[in-house]
């Protein structure tokens, strides 16, 4: 229906002109735009060098390369840079997009992907039409138009969440802008508003429970108030309540250092788009206190914790789910020191998985298994994902604040199934967030989950249940064993030294690990605390502490500059 109706939109009256055009809002990197000029082409973590090749006649290692470039999101990087170099690939590469895909043809004919290219050519229309004849503005306006009435007969096909949002903000910014499209405002306005109250839940969350998505959501939805607001139109009050709600919810996910919690898929975000977007917004509240989207926020001093308090994602919002139930991150000022390993989407299906699985995050898990297992895979926008399945059913969170500093104590089911096992893990942040204290426990709540434990225990042959405490650490961290094993020294970049002590009831180690993040062409090296012990009895329990080294000051100036981004 996508490729028919495509076509149907080709016979299309083209539009004329631009009624009123959006303030560009969207926002690239220099950087990657002067690697496109110089024909270095790194999308969805593959790298394509082809300095002499159009963008359209690359190599496609991988759909979602495709997809990256059908949506015309490397507009941004290109605008960025605004050269002459730049401009003139910008305007090639469009006038070929035209050319070859405008009747209605190739793979960037759905919703979403449509969605996405008219806020770009919208936003960048200067950018793009500087210098160029009236044949090619014609062809401009007349392929704007036919992606406009394309979309508004096929918004609707867009899966539920960050794809239809996408879908009907591009719609709402070309029905604004271009002559004759204002007809599909009012359509486009009201789908969104029945999408806000739908998909945006009390909390200000998503179904899919991703930082980094929700950040997108919350991104569109101001782009498209915006809009309405400079055409004398004012959004829906689902709408704007939507945005009221994910507000206080992503300054919650934020970390001190401005990037977002990387949890279920999701990454830090480009550099102060977060800031940016909350900026926009216009909405001055602060944090949720409780829970946001299921996450908890300890945060005094330079140093920030977020937790993963709740079940993960259920159902097709699990496509991208991790089994990270009680995983935490923390970042002391502008440096993040524990983290978990992140999503490796970008990196093939073997990283995806691993990716997704207790280990790569930072909390206890039972060797061998998952607190959330892998289920059956089904087709989900276009790729086939495995969805989450037997996740824990039972958590408990409280949180508490005292003269001490705040508490958090949590417990989830998630080995209950399999081990008879509850895990319960206890953090106190002191008030002036100079030390972390922890604790894991593994216990046996109720006769049913003695009889499970006892049975595992009996297929070990009574030598009990291996599980590990990790502690991912970001690849900045210089860490090293100390104090002859019994402790681990953190370095900082910012010159902040912290030290990771235990009580003895398990073995430490200092093991390797990986940091998966987009827009690299490979995980990156750094290392992982491991407290390894065994549940022998019916409780085991692992105890921990994190601090500032005594000659590390509180208000350290952190003057160290990050790396340039490189390929």
């Amino acid at each position: 229906m996508n490729r028919i109706q495509a076509r149907r939109s080709a016979l299309a009256r083209a539009a004329t002109g631009f009624v009123s055009q959006p303030e560009p809002r969207t926002i690239g990197t220099f950087a990657k735009g002067r690697q496109l000029t110089a024909g270095n082409f790194l999308f969805a973590g593959y790298l394509v060098e082809a300095p002499e090749t159009g963008i359209w006649d690359l190599p496609m290692p991988d759909s979602s390369f495709e997809e990256e470039l059908q949506g015309f999101g490397w507009l941004d990087d290109l605008a960025s840079v605004a050269d002459g170099p730049a401009r003139q690939r910008a305007q090639t590469w469009l006038s070929e997009w035209i050319a070859r895909y405008g009747g209605g043809h190739g793979p960037g004919w759905t919703p979403d992907l449509t969605g996405r290219r008219l806020i770009r050519w919208i936003n960048h229309a200067l950018f793009l039409l500087n210098g160029q004849d009236r044949e090619m503005s014609i062809a401009y306006f007349r392929s704007l138009a036919q992606q406009t009435i394309f979309l508004s007969r096929r918004w609707q096909a867009a899966s539920s969440g960050l794809p239809r949002f996408e879908a009907l903000t591009g719609l709402i910014y070309a029905g604004l802008a271009l002559t004759g499209m204002e007809r599909f405002v009012n359509t486009a306005m009201q789908a969104l508003a029945r999408e806000c109250a739908a998909k945006i839940d009390d909390e200000g969350g998503i179904p899919t429970r991703n930082p980094e998505e929700l950040l997108e959501v919350f991104t569109l939805l101001t782009w498209a108030a915006s809009a309405l607001a400079g055409a004398g139109r004012i959004a829906a009050k689902e709408h704007i309540s939507a945005i009221e709600r994910i507000a206080p919810t992503l300054r919650a996910l934020r970390h001190s250092d401005g990037g977002l919690a990387r949890f279920h898929g999701g990454g830090r975000g480009l550099v102060g788009r977060l800031d940016h977007a909350l900026a926009a917004s216009g909405v001055r509240a602060g944090a949720n206190t409780g829970l946001s989207m299921g996450y908890a926020r300890l945060s005094t001093g330079r140093t920030s914790i977020i937790i993963d308090a709740s079940a993960p994602p259920a159902g097709r919002a699990s496509y991208n789910g991790h089994a990270s139930t009680l995983a935490f991150e923390l970042t002391s000022g502008r440096r993040p020191m524990i983290v978990n390993c992140g999503s490796g989407i970008s990196f093939g299906e073997s990283w995806r998985r691993a990716g997704r699985a207790t280990p790569s995050h930072s909390t206890l898990g039972i060797d061998g298994f998952s607190s959330a297992r892998l289920g059956p895979s089904r087709f989900i926008g276009g790729h086939r994902r495995e969805l989450l399945t037997d996740v824990p059913k039972k958590i408990s969170v409280q949180q508490a604040a005292g003269a001490d500093g705040i508490s958090f104590h949590g417990s989830h089911s998630g080995y209950v199934s399999t081990h008879g096992l509850t895990h319960a893990r206890e953090l106190v942040l002191s008030i002036d967030g100079r030390s972390l204290s922890g604790g894991d426990t593994l216990a046996v709540l109720g006769d049913k989950s003695k009889k499970q434990f006892d049975r595992m225990m009996n297929r070990a042959k009574l030598q009990g249940i291996d599980f590990s405490v990790r502690f991912h650490l970001h690849p900045d961290v210089d860490a090293a064993l100390d104090l002859g094993g019994s402790a681990v020294s953190l370095v900082l970049k910012s010159g902040e030294i912290w030290v990771f002590r235990h009580d003895g009831f398990s073995k430490m180690m200092l093991e390797p690990s990986v940091y998966l993040e987009k827009n690299r062409l490979k995980p990156r090296a750094t290392k992982q605390i491991v407290l390894s012990g065994r549940a022998m009895e019916y409780a085991v329990r692992v105890g921990w502490t994190l601090a500032k080294a005594q000659d590390t000051p509180s208000g350290i100036r952190d003057l160290e500059q990050d790396d340039i981004p490189t390929l």
